[in-house]
């Protein structure tokens, strides 16, 4: 079964963020989806922090600290991508390449349509006109079995190409989309035209895939499931 959030906050709770949305709560949830800034995540947890949050926003985490939340199977996606950043930012580069998210971004005439999937059966969509989807379900047989295809298509990529290493672009314009994998060492991304990119041998697959669980997941929205 699915779970399905439309999220506002109200402007008076939500600090000024620039993004390619009208609305600054939709702009923050756009930039917590790529876990690279870990600000922005201690600035929407309360205090005192609990685990695993103790452990990302202290600067005293050990190395041996924060492979205890990447091992832990129950860890967020988002929090073990802090928690790889963390490392990797002190020079402790992971033992294994772990692909843990995929985002694609697609600039239509319109605005920005953005997914993202992460390895646990997660997933948020923020649609061009700052709806929020948010799927929180990860025993969904279909949405599970998508999800795997589109990490093993996603995985084919990584494999071929580099990580980034620069700050993240700003989103693609119109007539662009940019697929990003967010990855234990670092984050890589792929972007172009949208007609090349959906035709191109290596990252068709993927987007294929990606635009099937975007629909999936709305029309289980559309049916109200809860």
């Amino acid at each position: 079964m699915g779970l399905f959030n439309f999220l506002k906050k109200s402007p008076a709770q939500t600090p000024s963020f620039a993004g390619p949305y009208k609305d600054d709560s939709t702009n923050l949830i756009y930039h917590l989806l790529f876990c690279d800034n870990p600000d922005l995540y201690r600035a929407q947890t309360q205090q005192p922090y609990t685990y695993p949050f103790d452990i990302i926003f202290s600067a005293t985490s050990s190395v041996a600290d924060l492979q205890k939340i990447i091992g832990d199977k129950n860890s967020d996606p988002r929090i073990k991508v802090l928690a790889y950043n963390r490392l990797l930012a002190s020079g402790h580069k992971p033992s294994k390449k772990e692909l843990l998210a995929v985002i694609v971004e697609v600039g239509l005439d319109e605005g920005l349509d953005v997914l993202a999937s992460f390895n646990n059966g997660t997933a948020r969509y923020i649609n061009h006109t700052g709806k929020i989807l948010v799927w929180e379900t990860t025993d969904d047989a279909g949405a599970n079995k998508i999800t795997s295809d589109l990490f093993a298509n996603s995985q084919h990529i990584v494999d071929q190409i580099g990580p980034w290493d620069k700050p993240r672009r700003p989103n693609p314009t119109k007539g662009n989309l940019r697929i990003t994998f967010l990855v234990s060492d670092g984050l890589y991304f792929g972007e172009g035209p949208m007609n090349v990119l959906f035709n191109d041998p290596m990252a068709g697959p993927a987007l294929a895939t990606a635009t099937s669980l975007m629909q999936y997941l709305t029309q289980k929205s559309l049916h109200g499931t809860k």
